[in-house]
């Protein structure tokens, strides 16, 4: 990050966000350790910069589709860590009352579809929530967040197809973090540079530094502009890393521990901190403030989520079946 800054407050609620990320993100590796959480984990570490920056060109009636690795993405939504850390638990007041877990988080209110399991399964969602809003004549784009080893799924090239054909309020947001699950890009891809695969179906596309917070939100601002102007579809890829594995359970043989250091030195939160410094607008004091703040958002939702009750036994069978007549 070389660009000079020139909005104090917003730039440190930037760094901020990515903060609240980072530190639940660490807590839930520890909570998960201790068998607090249990299922699948995705952490999001080292691709804060994505969800923060793409957040910041979406309005709160714009939708966002997310994959598993969406705690990040709950929370610049609005959603409070009170209702991620509770449902990742398993607990009532969990977001999805505890049913979904870590990779099915979801929220009406902040316009969440998803958390979505299944690689490339939120695609065609976010292709139906557009037109839905097209067919109602809503001002609204779908935020439709994913991998790169979507790219390689059918779904994805039938929803750029049906984006560009019916003229759809889509961004497209892939988040490159360069070995989907545990396959290096070249190794998947013929093509890998991944804008060139939107050509085909007419739609426009542009890439940015995933590790730059600032130049994601600029980023993403244009697409949304451009969206909003056409009605149409475009393809934003944010060149990422996530830091930690695919998974809680992945070995992670595919890369070297060398290669992950080298990433690590333009991490995302560390590099605007120190550029915020070097302006002045940052002291120690000022980022121990942070930490602390962040610190205590990130213990009160885990005191939350261990006092959360359980679902009561006898409601489990709730929401399975409908009881309406008729």
């Amino acid at each position: 990050m070389s660009k000079q800054l020139t909005d104090l407050e917003h730039d440190l609620a930037l760094l901020r966000q990515m903060l609240r990320i980072r530190r639940f993100e660490e807590k839930s590796a520890e909570l998960y350790s201790a068998m607090k959480i249990r299922g699948f984990l995705h952490l999001y570490i080292g691709e804060e910069a994505v969800a923060v920056g793409v957040a910041e060109a979406l309005g709160a009636e714009d939708a966002v589709v997310a994959t598993y690795r969406e705690h990040g993405h709950a929370m610049v939504r609005g959603m409070s860590m009170r209702a991620i850390m509770a449902e990742m638990y398993g607990k009532l007041d969990g977001c999805c009352r505890g049913r979904g877990g870590s990779m099915h988080l979801f929220g009406v209110k902040e316009r969440l579809y998803g958390g979505n399991a299944i690689v490339g399964g939120g695609l065609p969602v976010a292709v139906g929530l557009a037109l839905a809003d097209k067919l109602q004549g809503n001002n609204r784009v779908t935020c439709c967040c994913f991998g790169e080893g979507a790219v390689a799924e059918g779904e994805f090239h039938e929803s750029m197809n049906l984006a560009a054909l019916w003229n759809l309020p889509v961004l497209f947001a892939c988040e490159n973090n360069l070995y989907a699950m545990g396959t290096a890009l070249e190794l998947s891809e013929s093509v890998t540079n991944l804008t060139e695969k939107t050509a085909g179906y007419g739609v426009p596309s542009a890439a940015v530094d995933g590790m730059d917070v600032v130049a994601v939100e600029a980023a993403a601002k244009q697409a949304v502009a451009t969206i909003r102007q056409s009605g149409g579809p475009y393809f934003l890829e944010s060149r990422t890393y996530r830091f930690r594995a695919h998974s809680m359970f992945d070995p992670e043989l595919y890369r070297s521990k060398d290669e992950v250091e080298q990433w690590k030195q333009r991490c995302p939160i560390e590099n605007l901190k120190t550029q915020l410094q070097q302006q002045g607008w940052l002291d120690d004091a000022k980022w121990a403030a942070l930490e602390k703040e962040v610190a205590d958002e990130v213990a009160d939702a885990v005191a939350f989520a261990e006092q959360s009750d359980w679902e009561p036994v006898e409601e489990l069978t709730r929401f399975v079946y409908s009881d309406r007549e008729g």
